[in-house]
């Protein structure tokens, strides 16, 4: 819902949504939109999205609770979903984390070496970790320290 609203205007502004998020916190909901654009995204940006889509929850009222709305970056360690974020994040740092153990690890960390649209290849200092998309509870790039 939140993205057929938002797809126009971030298209024709050259934004890309990243990912949404609606969750409860204590006794306060959520709905965090996460957007991005090539060089980054700024706080006025943001505010321009968060009034647009503000305006366009006015109209429609999907939610029926109370919540907070909030539109940012995703942050340098964004979180990767899409084939394309796999595409684009080749070559960087990378946290991938499985839904059941591979080879005795649940977390991998290092350089993604390739992504294929099945496999991700992440690269450790130990070793280089063929990763099967399906089985891969989340991904996100990280910083390397």
């Amino acid at each position: 819902m939140v993205e057929e609203m938002l797809s126009p205007f971030l298209r024709d502004n050259g934004f890309e949504l990243v990912d949404v998020e609606y969750v409860k916190e204590g006794s306060n909901r959520f709905l965090r939109v996460f957007v991005d654009k090539e060089g980054g995204i700024d706080i006025d940006e943001c505010g321009r999205i968060s009034e647009y889509l503000s305006s366009k929850l006015d109209e429609t009222d999907p939610i029926e609770e109370a919540y907070f709305l909030e539109v940012s970056s995703p942050g340098a360690e964004r979180p990767l979903k899409k084939p394309e974020d796999f595409e684009r994040a080749v070559g960087k740092h990378v946290l991938i984390t499985t839904y059941e153990p591979l080879d005795g690890l649940k977390e991998f960390e290092g350089t993604l070496e390739a992504y294929d649209g099945v496999t991700l290849s992440v690269r450790t200092p130990k070793k280089i970790y063929a990763i099967p998309v399906e089985k891969a509870a989340g991904a996100r790039l990280a910083i390397a320290f």
